[in-house]
Formats: structure tokens, sequence, C-alpha cells
């Protein structure tokens, strides 16, 4: 059996991405892509400037457009690459339908009551899909996915979380250009040049990891308790986040110990889930977004430098922003609602 999808916000970057992954998916078949109002009724092919690929896959160049209107949508999931500002106003509208919504919008992702998932991660905050249901008298619900830069390092914090307990985490991001959608940063702005500053992004990355790695205790999240500090900036590179990251362990452990951990977080038996969720490269240049951004199809993410100081451990993480980090992180989400029997 396929199920039915529709892509809210197909003609964004990430919209586009959606597109793209679902192109011949095994369980999935897209029934409709929706837009905003000067689209609707227009092919999709006409009217999307296609950027995250050579070519418009085949499937969506005749699909017409419709509005973003749970009344004219015939899905089992929506997947959902709309603006924060939108989301915030359509996502319930679908969810009080019935629908499946799987998220990669920032609107909802810290309610109380709506899962923020990485399914090897934290599969079991699903059970707040029936304490949302109750609490806001939905036919349907919300789900999402972290943001592109947390959920790289939040993968490795995982293994290390359970072993070896964390006392605090440091993070320094260098994120893509891709990450800020299209156009994205002005190239004058960009070119020869580093910028320190992406808003709201070093909040997102101190609270949502805390979430994710929290307990479910039936009703709510409680969080994870160790402390986090960010630094985020965007660098000329079009996809891949490459992040550095400090972590004291309550343990004092070895490299080995610490590459078992990371090994030992094993992939789902999903059609998205990569071979390795975390691939370790033993190279001292490794990993680098040009070589290591597409590595197990764009959902594993890479690790490597780790090396131990005075502080703790410390290694880069890299993974690809808008595949582990966006589209792919809600599809894969989409499947484990359909593993668990949620759709």
């Amino acid at each position: 059996m396929r199920y039915k999808v529709c892509v809210l916000g197909a003609t964004g970057m990430v919209g586009q991405k959606f597109v793209q992954l679902l192109e011949n998916h095994p369980w999935f078949k897209v029934s409709a892509l929706a837009a905003s109002e000067r689209r609707i009724g227009k092919k999709y092919g006409n009217e999307v400037e296609w950027i995250v690929s050579q070519n418009i896959p085949e499937y969506a160049r005749e699909i017409e457009m419709v509005p973003l209107d749970p009344k004219q949508i015939d899905a089992d999931i929506v997947f959902s690459a709309l603006p924060a500002e939108i989301a915030r106003e359509v996502e319930p509208k679908f969810a009080e339908a019935g629908f499946a919504v799987s998220s990669n919008a920032s609107a909802f992702r810290m309610h109380e009551d709506v899962p923020l998932v990485i399914p090897e991660i934290n599969s079991e905050h699903l059970g707040l899909i029936e304490v949302q249901k109750r609490k806001r008298n939905w036919d349907g619900f919300i789900i999402t996915n972290p943001n592109c830069t947390s959920t790289m390092f939040v993968i490795t914090l995982k293994p290390l979380l359970d072993r070896f307990g964390i006392k605090s985490v440091r993070i320094a991001s260098m994120q893509a250009l891709s990450g800020a959608g299209y156009p994205g940063v002005p190239s004058l702005a960009i070119t020869d040049n580093v910028i320190p500053f992406i808003k709201n992004e070093e909040e997102k990355c101190e609270s949502e990891p805390l979430k994710i790695l929290g307990k479910f205790k039936g009703e709510k999240i409680e969080p994870a308790n160790f402390r986090i500090s960010a630094s985020c900036h965007r660098v000329p590179v079009l996809d891949g986040h490459l992040e550095a990251v400090w972590v004291e362990l309550e343990k004092n452990v070895s490299i080995d110990e610490v590459k078992d951990a990371f090994r030992s977080l094993k992939p789902l038996d999903l059609p998205s889930s990569p071979k390795e969720v975390i691939v370790i490269r033993e190279e001292p240049d490794r990993p680098q977004p040009r070589l290591d951004r597409d590595t197990g199809n764009g959902m594993s993410v890479v690790v490597g430098r780790i090396r131990k100081d005075a502080w703790g451990i410390k290694y880069m993480v890299l993974g690809h922003n808008t595949v582990r980090g966006a589209a792919g992180a809600s599809i894969l989400n989409g499947e484990l609602l359909v593993k668990e029997g949620y759709v």
C-alpha cells in the first residue's frame, strides 16, 4: 500500500526538496502540491523556479497546485515546508480536520504537547500525539522535526548521554547558504566573508535539544538536564552544516569508548533511514561539506576529529541541512508514523 501525501509550500527550497525526495518513494505517493494563492490551478512544472537539482521530477510537472485548504486536499499525511508565520495559521487547520501533519516549520516545535522527533533518538515522544489530540480536540495532529543545526549535533549527543551522561555542551556552527532559503543571503554579503549571526538560530540550538533528549512522562516531556551554549555562523558553502562540538561528560572516557558509543546508534527499518546513522571519518581533515554531505543519501551525520582536551571531548559533525536537517527528516518522521500505526 502507498499512502497519499501532500506538500504544503511546495515551491520553496525545502518544498522542492520534499518533491525531489518523494520521487519513487516506496510508501508515499504525492497526491497534491499546495502553494500560494497566485499559483492555484497552475501546473507545478510551469510555476516553480527549480533549484535543488538538475531537473524537476517528471511526476510533479503536470500536478495542478491547490490552495492551503484542508477541504481541497485528499491525503493521509501532509508534509509542511511552510514559513513559520504561515505554518502557525495553516497547520492547525489541517490537524483539526483530521490530517497527520509532519512539519519542518519551527512554529510548534516547542509547544508542550507537540512531539519534536528524530526517529532514531526519541520515537517514544510520539506518545504526545494522543495528549495533543485530547487537549486540542483535534482529529489529526502535528509532529515536528528539529532545526537543521540542532539535528546534526543532537544525533551525536544521544549515545553519549545514554552511556556517559552529559554535564554541558558547547557548539559552534558553520552553516550553509541553503539554510537561509532562496534567494537567501545576498552574494555581496557572503562572498569572501563569514556572517557571525543567524537570527534565532542560537536560541533554537540551546532549547530544542533539551526537549528532544528529554524523557516522555505520559503527559509531557521532562527536558534533559544539562547546559548548551551555541554560536552560529553563515559561511559560503552551498549545502552541509559543519559544527564544532565540545561535550563535558560525567565520566572520564577514552576516544575508543566515544567511537563505540557513536557506532552503537542503530538505523531504523524505514525507507529513508541510512545504513549508518553516524559515520566516523578517521582522516585528520574530515568531514568536509563538499566531500561528505551526501553520505547515506544525505541522511547520515558524519563525525571526525574526535579528541580529548582538559574540558572533555571535542569533535566535528557534518550533516546535509536540507535533507537530514529538513525535508528528509520530515519524511522519515512520516515513515515512523506509518510504522507505529498513527497513519
